[in-house]
C-alpha cells in the first residue's frame, strides 16, 4: 500500500519534515471572477495612489474618488453573478427544516423564478437606463456615464443568466442547497 499524501507521516525515519500541498485547482472559477478580481486590484491601485498622493505627496489627485467609486460599482454587480452562479447569496434556510420535503421543494423553484424574474427586471431596467445615460458626462473625466450603466447591465444580465443556470441545475438534480444546506458546493 502507497503512502497518499493524506496518510504519509509527516515525519521520517531520520526524522525529516515532509509535507506534500494538495494540487491546485481553479477550474470551478469562471471568467467573470477572473475579469471583477482585475478590476477590484485596479480599485486598489487606485485607493493605493489615492492614499499616497494624499498623505505622502500632500497634493491629492481629485480624480482618484471618482474613479474608485465607479471601479467599485464594476466590482459590486459583476462580482454578484458570481455569487448567483455559486448560489452563495445569503438566503434562509430555516423553514424549510419544518415543512414537507415537497412544499420545500415548491418553495425552492419558487425562490428560483422570483429570482430570475426580478433579476430578468433588473437586466430591462438597466439596459432602459445606458442609452439615456451617454450624453452625461463623468465629472472628472470626459466619458459618458453609460460606460458605468453598461457594466451594471452586463452584471444585472450576467445575474440573471447564472440564476437561470442555478434554476436548471436544481430543476435537475430535484433539489437545491435551500433544501439540504449541508451539501452546498464549497
Amino acid at each position: 500500500m502507497s503512502a497518499t499524501p493524506e496518510t504519509e507521516p509527516l515525519l521520517d525515519a531520520e526524522g525529516h519534515f515532509h509535507a506534500t500541498d494538495a494540487p491546485i485547482d481553479i477550474s470551478h472559477y469562471g471568467w467573470e471572477d477572473w475579469f471583477t478580481l482585475a478590476v477590484f486590484w485596479l480599485l486598489a491601485a487606485d485607493i493605493f495612489y489615492q492614499f499616497f498622493t494624499r498623505y505622502v505627496l500632500e497634493d491629492s489627485a481629485a480624480w482618484t474618488e471618482e474613479i474608485a467609486r465607479y471601479l467599485l460599482i464594476v466590482v459590486t454587480f459583476v462580482g454578484a453573478s458570481m455569487a448567483v452562479r455559486r448560489n452563495t447569496h445569503i438566503h434562509v434556510e430555516f423553514v424549510y427544516r419544518y415543512i414537507p420535503p415537497s412544499a420545500a421543494r415548491v418553495m425552492s423553484t419558487l425562490v428560483d423564478v422570483v429570482r430570475i424574474g426580478l433579476l430578468g427586471y433588473g437586466t430591462w431596467l438597466a439596459l432602459q437606463l445606458v442609452p439615456r445615460m451617454h450624453n452625461l458626462k463623468m465629472t472628472v473625466i470626459d466619458v459618458p456615464m453609460s460606460i458605468i450603466y453598461g457594466f451594471v447591465a452586463a452584471g444585472f444580465t450576467l445575474m440573471t443568466l447564472r440564476a437561470v443556470q442555478v434554476a436548471v441545475r436544481h430543476w435537475r438534480q430535484g433539489w437545491s442547497v435551500l433544501e439540504r444546506p449541508g451539501e452546498a458546493e464549497a
